[in-house]
């Protein structure tokens, strides 16, 4: 019997080792790139049942493409053109009445007068003291705390910002060429089990394709209706609070119900009777039934069903691996799941 060279197995195992270590650092290295990669050809998957759609009425593929992206674009412009002069209108708002009570000259006095009738037992001017003479203490200390604050705010918008192009340019790359992409990957398939592999890769893109396209609708569907309704009930920035609705419905399984959290809270607090935003608790509790017995399942119905247990799971699951991303993520990858697992291991394991 031939004995291995202990140097050599040691050598093997040790070189082994280190290819793993290097391929787990290079895949953490190569995490953000990974990361925009995945969510431009997600996003291009959702987009590509829309350019079907134009190429099945005669429309060239480029055309289709440009037709979807720029509609895409539109409609998130006139969002965003939307929103932003509200907010800084209402921003502008504060700020004035803000400089408005300092320069009255009265906010401190009233302010101190509020203190000591609320704790009658406290010396309000010994504790403004001591607070002024820490903030002279250490005032440049904070000072490099917001200064480094602000530098950590502006790369991080900065690095947001230059993410969102580059998932924007790969969106529109995958988008155009998703077909010559499914060309090249079917070809390495085997001949022999390479139209299985076709039906089912189709049946899996086609479902990631229609679960985006869904979620939009029905966010959609309840930006919309929550716009006529807010406006209906006077409640304020109505506009504000139908985006709010919009995007709070793309996010699986709990969006629809922490958007309308949000929406009340908002109405309660800004509105001038609270009347307003008990009308609005009980619409959206209305329209959270609706929209899951109605509306979700006719706006589904193309998308692979995923029992509500698998839903909760691997949206728990993708939201601690990926945040955000992956609760959006990870169900349509269960519906995938669940496409493999039901055509492909139960039919081997029958045959068995």
């Amino acid at each position: 019997m031939k004995l291995h060279n202990p140097f050599r197995t040691a050598l093997v195992a040790t070189l082994g080792v280190g290819l793993g270590i290097l391929l787990i650092q290079s895949v953490q290295s190569l995490s953000t790139i990974l990361l925009y990669v995945g969510t431009a050809l997600f996003l291009s998957l959702g987009l590509d049942p829309m350019v079907s759609w134009l190429t099945r009425r005669r429309l060239p593929r480029w055309a289709a493409v440009l037709t979807t992206v720029v509609v895409v674009l539109g409609v998130f412009v006139g969002i965003v053109l939307m929103v932003i002069p509200i907010l800084v209108n209402q921003i502008t708002l504060l700020v004035q009445q803000i400089t408005q009570i300092v320069n009255s000259g009265t906010a401190m006095a009233d302010f101190t007068h509020w203190l000591a009738s609320l704790f009658p037992n406290l010396d309000v001017d010994a504790v403004f003291g001591y607070v002024n003479d820490w903030l002279n203490k250490n005032l440049g200390d904070i000072s490099s705390s917001i200064g480094q604050g602000v530098i950590v705010v502006g790369g991080a918008l900065f690095a947001g910002i230059s993410g969102t192009f580059i998932i924007l340019i790969l969106t529109i790359y995958f988008t155009a060429a998703i077909p010559s992409l499914k060309g090249a990957v079917y070809q390495v398939v085997p001949a022999s089990k390479r139209d299985r592999f076709i039906d089912l890769a189709e049946q899996i893109t086609a479902s990631v394709g229609y679960y985006v396209m869904g979620q939009v609708t029905m966010g959609v569907i309840n930006g919309v209706l929550s716009l006529f309704f807010l406006s209906i009930i006077q409640a304020p920035f109505s506009i504000v609070l139908a985006v709010i609705a919009f995007f709070f419905s793309l996010i699986p399984l709990v969006g629809t119900l922490t958007g309308s959290t949000i929406i009340v809270l908002v109405c309660l607090g800004l509105s001038s009777t609270p009347l307003t935003a008990l009308v609005a608790a009980i619409y959206y509790l209305v329209y959270m039934q609706i929209e899951a017995y109605v509306i979700s399942p006719r706006v589904m119905n193309r998308a692979v069903s995923v029992p509500g247990a698998v839903v909760v799971i691997a949206a728990l699951s993708g939201g601690a691996l990926l945040g955000l991303l992956g609760a959006l993520i990870a169900i349509p990858v269960a519906a995938s799941i669940l496409i493999i697992y039901r055509q492909v291991l139960i039919p081997r394991m029958n045959e068995r």
